[in-house]
């Protein structure tokens, strides 16, 4: 069976009835820890080991500025991206990813929050005749399809508009019974799902013709673009890759003047323990190079971007297979693409996502990345298409609670500095608690991280100037650090605010609050705060946020509530609450790295 990879959507999360397909546009969050006292949150019933940290003072003030002249990096706008479950095919979840629900019309309102991408693994699809994909009855193509959104509108008067334009694109409701019945069925291929992954067997998975029609109109309407992966385990005798499947595909495809980008398989390092034969990274490469001319022989296609090779996480032989592929075909992929599962969500721990030398093993896995790709094209963009912080669906309570935005959001940060274009977030709605919306189609708490970060993070990286962080280590310690700051220009789209703002992001895993003092040309201005904490009894395992003290929930059906910042008088020192995620908008900095897209 091979790895199939998923839509990749730009959209905002849909209300509690809405249809699981639909939700895929959410984002979930990190929990925090019992042994604090903050007034809305509880904490765990016992306390967690940390180690009171030996580089930080628990009253030392902070001095922060930031590099206002130029930034450091500039990233996609679509840098936020998310993930649908293949698993919507198998379980039925494809009827509900539809523009004809209601609840897609808060999607497509705010379809340029995010972006979104179906990946997974498992599924291996047939093959079918010319003749069957002409007619629909079975295009069996192993697909791995992403939704991405250009151009970046969030604009809901002008999404209406565009709606209304959209021919065939119509409103239309599921009745209750339909939605009830649909989550029995899901829940019960859950199951199979989980068997099958525990035990590394998978069954074939058929993607008809239709299935491809909903899934591009639901694209189309939406103001999306499709991302398709074929299958690259049709293999001939002497192990090529055999087109002919796809050629069948593309053919269809063009005739339907479907827009689409395209990629080729998914962790092809694995592929030995799925079909039992292995590709290695020049094989690949030819793959790639012949797929391209598959796509120059056909004109809807003869510009259409190409990624790939979406390998696994970088280690000695992953690495090996990447330089076989840049040598082949490094000039033909528009970006190169790779994904990253911090722990085995089977093992998983509360304690683990609190640990600083977790969070940092993704800084070694980019380096290790970019120095091949820089070796053989210089300057090529870099996608992390596919990132979780568990392996093997998650853990209930664990990678779908508020502990978990701590790696979510640092892994942002981290990937913006270090100028990674884009990342993709596993997953928006699938069978294990990765998620990033609950079975009601609730948003879990990365959801609302995810979102604060698409409506205030802009695409430029500013460089950030710290001083008092840290005293002189102990002999033989190493510090790491626990109070991570991250700098960008403000979202040009988020019009609450003028051009030159600054927003800064702040991960606190300290037992105790840090306070931060603004310096430089941010000081004395005026500050917006968005600070996310665990709501409720749970604390780390909290399912619910709460923002600057309000508990975050959706309105109605179809209504996101309104994200409120609390306004901090200017030259207020920030006051960063222990084990907490929260934003800051220091307004009209006037920075000229702001001032101009």
């Amino acid at each position: 069976s091979e790895l199939i990879r998923g839509f990749l959507l730009s959209g905002m999360p849909c209300p509690s009835s809405c249809p699981p397909g639909l939700l895929a546009l959410m984002a979930p969050g990190l929990a925090l820890m019992a042994t604090f006292s903050l007034p809305s949150q509880a904490g765990d019933r016992r306390a967690l080991p940390v180690e009171k940290p030996p580089g930080v003072k628990g009253r030392t003030l902070i001095l922060l500025d930031v590099n206002t002249k130029s930034p450091v990096r500039i990233i996609s706008e679509n840098f936020l991206s998310l993930q649908l479950d293949p698993s919507i095919i198998h379980d039925g979840w494809l009827d509900f990813l539809s523009v004809k629900h209601t609840c897609n019309r808060v999607v497509i309102q705010v379809l340029g929050d995010f972006c979104t991408c179906l990946h997974g693994r498992g599924q291996h699809c047939k093959t079918a005749t010319a003749r069957q994909v002409k007619d629909g009855r079975a295009s069996r193509f192993c697909l791995a399809i992403s939704l991405f959104s250009f151009p970046f509108a969030v604009d809901i008067v002008r999404s209406d508009i565009a709606l209304d334009k959209q021919k065939g694109c119509k409103i239309a409701q599921h009745p209750d019974i339909m939605l009830e019945l649909q989550r029995e069925k899901a829940a019960q291929m859950h199951l199979v799902l989980l068997k099958e992954q525990f035990s590394n067997t998978y069954s074939n998975l058929t993607l008809t013709a239709r299935s491809l029609d909903k899934l591009y109109n639901f694209a189309d309407c939406s103001g999306l673009h499709l991302i398709f992966a074929l299958n690259a385990l049709r293999r001939n005798p002497n192990n090529s890759w055999n087109s002919s499947n796809a050629l069948s595909l593309l053919k269809y495809s063009a005739s339907k003047k479907y827009n689409i980008s395209w990629e080729l398989g998914n962790e092809p390092n694995n592929y030995r323990t799925l079909i039992g034969r292995s590709v290695n990274g020049s094989q690949l490469g030819k793959d790639y190079t012949q797929l391209r001319s598959l796509l120059q022989l056909i004109r809807t296609y003869s510009r259409a971007h190409l990624y790939g090779p979406n390998i696994g996480r970088p280690r000695k032989n992953v690495i090996a297979f990447l330089e076989g592929f840049m040598k082949v075909a490094g000039g033909t992929v528009d970006a190169v693409t790779w994904q990253h599962y911090y722990i085995d969500g089977r093992v998983a721990k509360v304690t683990d996502f609190l640990k600083t030398r977790l969070l940092d093993t993704l800084s070694d896995q980019i380096r290790k990345i970019q120095k091949v790709v820089n070796t053989y094209t210089p300057g090529k963009k870099i996608w992390l298409e596919g990132v979780g912080t568990t392996s093997a669906g998650g853990m209930n309570n664990l990678s779908d609670s508020y502990a978990a935005g701590f790696l979510w959001l640092n892994t942002l940060g981290l990937l913006a500095s270090q100028g990674i274009d884009v990342v993709v977030r596993n997953s928006f709605l699938d069978h294990g608690h990765n998620h990033l919306v609950d079975q009601n189609f609730n948003p879990l708490p990365d959801y609302w991280l995810s979102l604060l970060y698409k409506r205030l993070i802009g695409p430029k990286v500013l460089a950030i100037h710290v001083a008092g962080l840290q005293r002189k280590p102990r002999p033989g310690r190493v510090i790491r650090d626990k109070l991570r700051i991250y700098a960008h220009c403000t979202s040009y789209h988020n019009h609450n605010y003028v051009r030159g703002s600054i927003t800064l992001y702040i991960i606190n895993l300290h037992r105790s609050r840090k306070k931060i003092k603004l310096a430089g040309t941010l000081r004395d201005k005026i500050v917006h705060q968005y600070l996310l904490q665990p709501y409720g009894k749970d604390g780390l395992h909290s399912k619910s946020v709460q923002l600057n003290g309000q508990p975050l929930a959706m309105v109605d059906d179809g209504t996101l509530p309104e994200l409120k910042p609390r306004p901090l008088r200017a030259g207020r020192t920030l006051v960063i609450p222990p084990l907490t995620m929260s934003f800051y908008v220091v307004k009209n900095v006037n920075a000229l790295a702001c001032r101009y897209r």
